[in-house]
């Protein structure tokens, strides 16, 4: 399975807030939320692992370099002004990419769920996308995200218009036409990946809903202790 992380915001709001390291540098229990995905990557079969930076990140361009030494990882550095962008600069460097499960950097969720979504994906060939959902709201601009019966995504809303219990998790597996379709929605003007979103489904790409039952994003400082709690032993599920 071939991964992708976007690693290139600027982290502005926990700046203000007080920390003045790369977002995908905040430790949760010690272990920085860059270093978790890329463990997590490679425990669900990751042949490689491409992240993109931002042109400011002295600091994490380093620590990656140094893992890439040993691990299968595939730096990009390049500022970009949204995270469709940064998914355009990622995925134009492997035109012959089949597939690929990508994220943002501060994302956090439970291994084993991510597992299961992984597994899943990966079991259905014909599938060609899937977006990880959840019942949690954590999120000041959440997207909704409303399914049918089967749990295939049928809209993608900035309002709760259809009463769905579902929001956006974060997390895509993309399949060939899916990863194609960025290039036409970089090039017609689109800058955001909920917009992305809304042009696969107008193109006619089945998305499958998979839910998860909490996933987190560290936004914040208070985010992290937020992160903490939901990872703690005492929450496992």
């Amino acid at each position: 399975m071939n991964y992708a992380i976007i690693a290139a915001g600027e982290g502005s709001r926990l700046a203000q807030e007080g920390f003045h390291l790369p977002k995908p540098m905040v430790s949760l229990y010690g272990e920085m939320l860059i270093d978790r995905l890329i463990g997590i990557f490679m425990r669900n079969n990751a042949e490689r692992i491409k992240i993109i930076i931002n042109e400011d990140s002295p600091r994490l361009e380093s620590h990656l370099t140094e893992l890439s030494l040993t691990l299968p990882i595939d730096i990009v550095k390049k500022s970009t002004p949204s995270s469709l962008h940064s998914v355009y600069e990622l995925l134009k460097s492997d035109p012959e990419l089949d597939a690929v499960c990508l994220t943002t950097t501060d994302t956090v969720f439970k291994e084993d769920e991510f597992s299961e979504f992984i597994a899943a994906f990966e079991e259905n060939e014909n599938m060609e996308g899937q977006m990880a959902v959840t019942t949690f709201i954590d999120d000041e601009s959440p997207l909704f995200v409303t399914v049918d019966e089967n749990s295939r995504i049928v809209a993608f809303t900035d309002t709760n218009s259809t009463n769905t219990e579902f929001v956006s998790g974060g997390i895509y597996c993309l399949r060939k036409r899916a990863i194609e379709s960025v290039n036409q929605a970089v090039e017609s003007g689109l800058s955001r990946m909920r917009n992305f979103q809304r042009q696969l489904l107008e193109n006619g790409i089945t998305l499958q809903a998979y839910p998860f039952s909490k996933i987190v994003d560290v936004d914040h400082v208070a985010d992290i202790r937020t992160a903490e709690l939901f990872l703690s032993p005492e929450n496992a599920v």
